[in-house]
């Protein structure tokens, strides 16, 4: 199991948060039409699902007072081939309706990150380092 092929994240609203992806960071939906309380984008390596946080959290088991509402030890990434790309997602991001949690600086590992929150509070980095490479589906290499 040395594989993840879906992220899901609860969402509280499909479409707020749909449109959010799709519209604000130019996610490419996976179908024409989203799916019943669902919907998948196409990236490049994992993809990427929005389900209803109520349902999700019935799903799991969790209580609705503790899913979706404190640091859940978990943050998604985009890795930048520039400081300046960096920079553009994170005004992206506020410009489709996310909140700016930690403006992009350069930092102790010798990157350049930033961290924003998209409409549910799910955490995301943009950030970039100089000696990152990537493969040619802009998959980080991991060396």
């Amino acid at each position: 199991m040395n594989r993840i092929n879906l992220i899901t994240l609860g969402v509280r609203d499909i479409s707020v948060s749909g449109n959010f992806y799709r519209e604000g960071l130019g996610f490419e939906p996976a179908a024409a039409e989203d799916g019943p309380g669902i919907v998948f984008f196409n990236n490049k390596g994992t993809r990427l699902a929005l389900y209803s946080l109520k349902e999700l959290a019935e799903e799991t088991g969790e209580k609705m007072e503790e899913a979706g509402h404190s640091f859940s030890g978990i943050t998604l990434a985009y890795n930048a081939k520039s400081a300046e790309e960096v920079d553009s997602v994170m005004r992206q991001a506020a410009e489709a309706g996310g909140r700016i949690v930690k403006e992009p600086e350069w930092v102790f590992w010798g990157g350049y990150s930033g961290y924003f929150k998209d409409p549910d509070g799910h955490l995301w980095e943009a950030a970039y380092a100089d000696f990152w490479k990537f493969d040619e589906q802009d998959m980080l290499i991991m060396e």
